[in-house]
């Protein structure tokens, strides 16, 4: 019986940020979690998926901790110079592997900081990205009441939640897609592009909303570090 071969994914890391918003002199993607860097908590994660051929970290140049790490030295790791920003990184790390990579292959765009990614949701992503057109997010439906403010932190309205999502990573598309997304969003130089869907939206496409879990985090502050490691815990205990 012949083996019906998997779509072939790629996935990038952007991790050349400086975590300022965490107040430490230590990027947040090193910052220790249970005896690992944050960064490496999300590899070991992507890891793990037999279809993720190789994964593409974007680390900010002159990087000292990185080159540091048993992970740097991984076979299916490889490295590039990011850029200042997200989605510069995650360019750079597209045109290294554009030789490579056939337009039918997908990427995945994961978060370095989001170390309590979930096994079933990147396989969740996978199975629904490979079905469709225009890619599709992990995220989290919203069941807070929302409130706009003013200006002035005082209450402007109510805004209904029904139709609100946060965004999560990882965010996956096939190649040709995101490289005709970034490419056109960097011609263009424009502002609301903050993911990469928000790109792919650009070219008037809806990629799919994927109940993620609300565990799957990104650490910003102190606080969430304590807040990752119950995560972590917990999901060791039900594994």
């Amino acid at each position: 019986m012949l083996q019906t071969l998997m779509p072939k994914c790629w996935a990038i890391v952007p991790a050349a940020g400086i975590g300022s918003r965490m107040q430490s002199a230590t990027p947040k993607q090193y910052l220790e979690l249970d005896g690992r860097y944050l960064i490496e908590h999300s590899l070991l994660k992507l890891l793990e998926m037999d279809w993720v051929s190789e994964i593409v970290v974007a680390v900010a140049e002159n990087d000292p901790y990185w080159p540091k790490l048993e992970l740097s030295k991984n076979s299916r790791i490889k490295t590039v110079i990011g850029g200042s920003e997200r989605a510069d990184s995650v360019w750079n790390a597209l045109l290294s592997i554009d030789e490579r990579v056939e337009d039918s292959d997908y990427v995945l765009v994961h978060d370095a900081a989001r170390p309590c990614i979930a096994s079933d949701d990147l396989e969740k992503l996978y199975q629904t990205v490979i079905n469709t057109d225009s890619g599709a997010i992990l995220a989290d439906k919203l069941s807070d009441t929302i409130k706009r403010d003013d200006g002035n932190s005082s209450i402007l309205k109510t805004v209904p939640r029904e139709y609100l999502w946060r965004a999560l990573t990882p965010q996956m598309f096939s190649c040709a897609l995101l490289k005709k997304a970034l490419k056109k969003a960097r011609e263009s130089s424009s502002d609301a592009v903050t993911d990469e869907a928000s790109a792919v939206e650009q070219l008037g496409l809806s990629p799919k909303l994927l109940q993620g879990r609300r565990g799957n985090i990104k650490v910003t502050t102190k606080g969430d570090l304590k807040l990752a490691s119950l995560i972590l815990l917990s999901q060791r205990e039900t594994q």
